[in-house]
């Protein structure tokens, strides 16, 4: 063969992902294409992201057309340069075909593994992903969400450094009692979760409620927070969107799920039927219903954020940055302003309050550039 040719495959996202969908193609073939560009969209059973392309070269052929649904590690398009001849292209894609064999749903079942942890009163879900060496990465949700919210996160930041994903009390595959306090039996998780799983200090990634979180623990133990990363967080302003906050408690039917999680999203049409499918089927739990409206009368009464962290942000002697959406339709990208110099804020344009799942690439950048090397 004349030249090299480099396949761009179906990336696996989440650990129980098995195909994606070509969504839609934002190069041609016949371009020279960067690495780390954004090259398409693809449709995963949960929400559409952006893929960028693992190398740089000369973009041959789409071997996926836009609407073609590829297993994981399918061939999606090759690079090769000028030497190599159409029929060699012709003969890779063929060969690469014909041998290629997706990987078994089982496989993947067993590989995702998620196990429990009793944390006190709280028997807990989680996720360990990568070498356990170093402070490890813990990863903090959001209101009505679960561990599944970083699935374009953790496995990126796991080939770096030790992360942990774990569902809050109410949430996922955790236990649901919140009690008359849920702020305090949230954050009380949150410490004994640390404890149960033998952590002494942790980097924090905190989306949302859990970024609220997060901060606060920062307040009452800063020895136990290594760096903060707050993704949209609450705690910074008093504004927050009730009409979702409301409407996802009170869903019980899939439009009324899927109205409520496209309010979370810069382009409502990322968010999968599937998706809607899995939180109905969540929101169905017994205990699921009564904790989701305790927390959100504790944390937004009157229809206002109860807390104010702004201090704590402000005088934490631990590194801390802020993302967030500029299309965010929740809590508003104004609660970062007007902050110290010292903190560093990044608004990602065409993301909303999901930024970690809308423009995830960039934003595990940001997180793995804030770690030390």
């Amino acid at each position: 063969m004349s030249g090299a040719i480099t396949t761009i495959t179906m990336p696996k996202w989440g650990l129980t992902m098995t195909e994606g969908m070509v969504a839609a193609w934002h190069v041609e073939s016949g371009v020279a294409i960067k690495a780390g560009q954004e090259i398409m969209e693809i449709e995963t059973p949960k929400i559409t992201n952006v893929y960028e392309s693992p190398a740089a070269g000369q973009l041959r052929r789409l071997v996926a057309p836009q609407g073609a649904t590829v297993p994981v590690g399918g061939l999606l398009a090759l690079l090769a340069d000028d030497s190599v001849s159409d029929a060699e292209i012709d003969a890779f894609v063929a060969k690469f075909q014909a041998e290629f064999v997706p990987e078994a749903s089982e496989t993947v079942e067993a590989a995702a593994g998620p196990a429990m942890l009793e944390a006190g009163p709280h028997r807990l879900r989680y996720l360990r992903l990568g070498p356990k060496n170093g402070v490890p990465l813990l990863l903090v949700h959001g209101f009505g969400a679960d561990l599944n919210t970083w699935m374009f996160t953790q496995p990126a930041l796991a080939e770096r450094c030790d992360t942990i994903a774990f569902d809050l009390p109410g949430h996922g595959g955790s236990s649901k009692a919140v009690g008359a306090d849920p702020w305090s039996v949230l954050l009380g998780a949150l410490a004994g979760f640390m404890a149960a799983a033998d952590i002494s200090r942790a980097h924090f990634v905190g989306h949302s409620m859990g970024g609220a979180l997060a901060l606060a623990l920062a307040g009452a133990h800063p020895q136990r927070v290594a760096s903060l990363t707050l993704i949209a967080p609450g705690g910074l302003g008093p504004e927050i969107n009730m009409d979702f906050v409301d409407g996802f408690a009170r869903a019980q039917r899939r439009k009324e799920v899927k109205g409520a999680l496209e309010q979370l999203v810069a382009d409502p049409s990322a968010i999968s039927r599937s998706m809607a499918d899995e939180v109905l089927k969540y929101k169905r739990l017994d205990g699921v219903s009564e904790a989701l409206t305790s927390i959100a009368a504790a944390l937004f009464p009157g229809g206002r954020q109860a807390g104010d962290l702004r201090k704590v942000l402000e005088h934490a002697a631990m590194p801390r940055q802020l993302i967030w959406g500029q299309q965010d339709r929740i809590i508003p990208a104004s609660h970062a302003a007007a902050l110290p110099d010292g903190i560093p804020v990044h608004l990602i344009d065409g993301a909303g309050h999901l930024p970690h799942m809308e423009k995830s690439s960039e934003v595990n950048r940001l997180i793995l550039n804030s770690l030390p090397p």
